[in-house]
């Protein structure tokens, strides 16, 4: 059996590009959904809160630098989110989950995605 090892150089450029992908596959599992159809499809809400708490793993992970350079973004706020979502699991407001990935995930891959193609 031969063992491999994930690559241990994490910098901004490898959380940005995961953060990236999160946000993509938010973006893509709602594109075409409304609220009302959220709600009621339990592996969606799974997929896409899945996809919120391994965005927010990787934003943690940013340097200071970074969100510095990014001030507008509210960090926190983001952070507290996903501990809104680990934490209070099963008393997630659905609404928010949703408009969270509907309204606000825009801003937060451009910073990103306008990071990454600069490096």
């Amino acid at each position: 059996m031969v063992l491999r090892f994930m690559d241990n150089n994490k910098d901004d450029k490898y959380y940005a590009k995961k953060a990236i992908e999160n946000i993509a596959a938010i973006e893509k599992y709602i594109s075409t959904i409304s609220y009302d159809q959220f709600v009621l499809d339990d592996e969606l809400i799974d997929a896409v809160m899945f996809r919120f708490i391994q965005l927010v793993e990787n934003i943690k992970n940013i340097s200071t630098e970074f969100k510095e350079q990014n001030n507008g973004i509210p960090w926190g706020d983001i952070i507290g989110f996903r501990n809104g979502i680990v934490h209070d699991y099963g008393h997630t407001d659905y609404k928010i989950v949703y408009e969270t990935a509907v309204n606000d995930l825009k801003d937060l891959r451009i910073a990103f995605e306008n990071y990454y193609n600069l490096c």
